[in-house]
């Protein structure tokens, strides 16, 4: 018929044993409805997909609730509520070369994303960390998605290059259906490169993505006020100087190393990212991820995927130099941030066809940087031991 729904049921339960804010446990879950049209299947016209999606998001978060934390415990955290999601049509043109979607869309399901990263559980290894706390409202990305225009074009299996321009802040009224496009711009390129993708290569696959993203929008400085004085000190104005548009660059790569003998989809895989933008207008200046899964580690469960990772987000030297201000203008004992690292170990395992589960671990080093601990001021957040279980059930 062409035409397809699928609902897909994310629940977890993380809680953290050591360090944070408070220690305890949170449930959260995210329902997702997904309805897709194909053209030519449907109404004979062809080269055409319609898509529309929407979330119902539950329970409460671990990193809002204990951690207070940069790289979000999960990729599913979010304000409860249902809303709309995606609501996009995409055309294929140029004999299959090329294609434009246009609507309501989330840039995080094209540009930045890894392969392997998609993997765990934490959401700094899905939208950048950096991208997440920098940009308006964490750019255009779960929960968010917002008006927009892609634009892809592969001149080859191996070449692909994605353009898209986007409502450059995708704050709405909670709903997604706000459809704002006056909030400035936010502009993403990247190029990607694949080897050895088709069924028929001998080697090992591997995926190469280089990328760089414009938001228009002024930001305010992490450092000066207008009148060019420290944000620190008592006799500044207090209004931050603000900075026409923010930029950053980033580039990942995924790609298998090792394959068992026989097996097409079973071996060992490495990835990594790395994305930087300037630090006078961004508290986060610089980020990373990295890490490693193999498919089929333990015998007779070749649908398997164990996973080990690292994050890394510095706070940026601009942000980092106000706090020195704050301590020395104030004289009394302070702290000045430095960077937030996850190190995240976790196994998928599949149940069904239809059900995985997956038990994790994280260890969250300096929560926010290294920020005082809201009950204990003279000491920073503790060090956080993370423990989850995670269930997706897809109808």
């Amino acid at each position: 018929m062409g035409v397809g729904l699928n609902v897909q049921e994310t629940s977890e339960v993380l809680g953290n044993a050591t360090g944070g804010v408070h220690r305890g446990a949170i449930y959260e879950g995210a329902t997702l409805a997904t309805l897709s049209v194909d053209t030519q299947k449907f109404l004979g016209f062809g080269g055409g997909t319609f898509n529309v999606s929407g979330f119902q998001i539950h329970g409460r978060g671990l990193s809002a609730t204990n951690l207070d934390n940069l790289n979000v415990a999960s990729g599913i955290e979010a304000e409860p509520s249902t809303r709309l999601f995606e609501l996009w049509y995409q055309q294929s043109i140029l004999g299959g070369k090329a294609s434009v979607r246009v609507g309501q869309q989330a840039a995080d399901q094209e540009f930045a994303v890894s392969q392997y990263g998609a993997l765990f559980v934490n959401s700094g290894f899905g939208w950048a960390t950096l991208t997440a706390i920098d940009l308006p409202s964490g750019g255009p990305a779960y929960p968010f998605a917002t008006p927009g225009i892609r634009l892809k074009l592969q001149p080859s299996d191996e070449l692909s290059v994605l353009v898209g321009l986007y409502n450059g802040d995708p704050d709405d009224n909670g709903s997604g259906t706000s459809f704002r496009v006056d909030k400035g711009a936010f502009l993403i390129g990247e190029v990607q490169y694949s080897i050895n993708g088709s069924e028929t290569d001998a080697g090992l696959p591997g995926t190469y993505k280089f990328g760089v993203w414009y938001n228009s929008n002024s930001f305010p400085d992490q450092r000066f006020a207008t009148d060019g004085m420290s944000l620190a000190s008592p006799a500044s104005n207090g209004v931050s100087l603000l900075h026409r548009g923010d930029w950053g660059l980033y580039a990942l790569a995924d790609q298998m190393v090792y394959r068992v003998p026989g097996r097409k989809g079973e071996g060992l895989g490495i990835f990594g990212r790395v994305m930087a933008a300037p630090s006078d207008r961004n508290e986060i200046d610089f980020y990373f991820n990295a890490g490693t899964n193999y498919k089929g580690l333990i015998p007779g469960r070749p649908d398997d995927t164990a996973g080990i990772g690292v994050i890394h987000a510095r706070i940026g030297n601009t942000a980092r130099n106000l706090d020195a201000d704050t301590v020395a203008i104030s004289g009394a004992p302070g702290r000045i941030r430095g960077a937030e690292t996850v190190l995240e170990v976790t196994y998928q395992a599949q149940i069904t066809p239809w059900w995985t589960l997956q038990p994790d671990f994280q260890y969250v080093f300096s929560p926010g940087g290294g920020i005082p601990d809201p009950s204990h001021p003279s000491k920073t957040i503790g060090d956080a031991a993370v423990l989850g279980l995670r269930t997706t059930i897809t109808f």
